[in-house]
């Protein structure tokens, strides 16, 4: 998955904004700022900058990754 990733967002890098603990339970909240080629989540940005965060939640069980969930929200750039 990743790699078809950078493929399609040669620039992608996200920045850790929180995370928070509560086993068997981590929250994490991942702050986008790239520029895709072609298609993200099924709309042509061919090569605009986006910016977006994801919130995403894993549940561990065993020392593993047991269900993953995620919100993608979109970055508002903050007023002038």
């Amino acid at each position: 998955m990743l790699e078809e990733d950078v493929r399609s967002i040669p620039d992608l890098r996200f920045d850790i904004e929180l995370r928070m603990l509560d086993p068997p339970r981590v929250a994490i909240r991942l702050s986008f700022d790239c520029t895709p080629v072609g298609l993200l989540f099924g709309l042509p940005v061919d090569g605009r900058r986006v910016r977006f965060a994801e919130n995403v939640f894993h549940s561990f069980h065993e020392g593993r990754i047991a269900e993953v969930w995620s919100v993608i929200t979109r970055r508002r750039s903050p007023p002038n």
